[in-house]
């Protein structure tokens, strides 16, 4: 037999063999790798409890998709964005953050939405007495005033706008504290370091250690709204999206007015 019909008649007996046990001879479907999807999330520290209560809500049914968050002040997330550091979705604070990444064209266009609102207080410990307005900020018995770095912090910026609208900056400037994020306002009015403090109406309701003398009239300065973004360098951008579409849904909604965020 020559040589050509010998091989000829391996290449049928292969192809029989290929067929009875279902595999396909041409054109065969790509295999899909399914893997984990891990999403992470640089948001305003002050969303730290809502969001991680969030999160388990979102993996009860998209339990293959993985949340991690990175949580610090608004303007040292932003310039880590800006600098390459890792991360899928953006939370700031304020706008002014997710308007500078924007403008660098560092978000994926139409991805863009606000999360929430909050309001800025005027917070004591729980001891302190005699305290009922923004202007006993002036009185001896105030030595230092916690506020967040208004360079980096949105809740400093919002405390410094209400102080200078007040006619109150130049008074208490020599007592201010300035602190990397809103939470460390907030423990530093817990633990005594400073007798007061400016934070989000959201930071106090969590403590048990401050009490809200006062909130800031929203006329005193610019509105507080959370608003989110995926970033365009995210290698998981459809996931990115759609936890984006969770967080603005009912279930996410229900978490953040628990913590005190107005929600629409």
């Amino acid at each position: 037999m020559k040589r050509r019909q010998i091989f000829g008649l391996l290449g049928i007996a292969v192809a029989g063999l290929l067929l009875a046990i279902g595999l396909p001879l041409v054109n065969p479907s790509p295999v899909i790798a399914q893997s984990n999807s891990t999403i992470l999330v640089s948001a305003a520290a002050s969303l730290k409890e809502a969001l991680e209560e969030i999160k388990p809500l979102y993996q009860q049914s998209k339990s293959d998709v993985n949340i991690n968050y990175n949580f610090g002040a608004s303007g040292a997330l932003q310039q880590q964005i800006e600098q390459g550091a890792p991360a899928d979705i953006f939370i700031s604070a304020g706008k002014k953050q997710v308007d500078a990444l924007e403008q660098k064209g560092l978000l994926v266009t139409g991805s863009r939405a606000n999360l929430a609102n909050n309001r800025l207080v005027l917070i004591v410990a729980q001891d302190v007495v005699g305290i009922t307005s923004f202007y006993n900020l002036t009185d001896s018995k105030i030595k230092k005033i916690a506020i967040g770095e208004p360079r980096s912090v949105p809740a400093g910026q919002y405390g410094e706008q209400v102080l200078k609208k007040l006619k109150l900056y130049n008074q208490v400037k020599p007592k201010l504290v300035f602190a990397n994020n809103v939470r460390q306002v907030l423990a530093a009015v817990e633990s005594g370091n400073a007798e007061a403090g400016l934070v989000y109406a959201t930071d106090a309701k969590i403590s048990n250690k401050v009490k809200v003398v006062v909130a800031a009239d929203d006329k005193f300065h610019s509105p507080i709204v959370y608003p989110m973004a995926v970033i365009k360098s995210s290698k998981n951008i459809p996931a990115a999206k759609e936890f984006i579409q969770f967080l603005s849904g009912s279930e996410a909604k229900t978490v953040l007015k628990k913590y005190g965020f107005l929600v629409s």
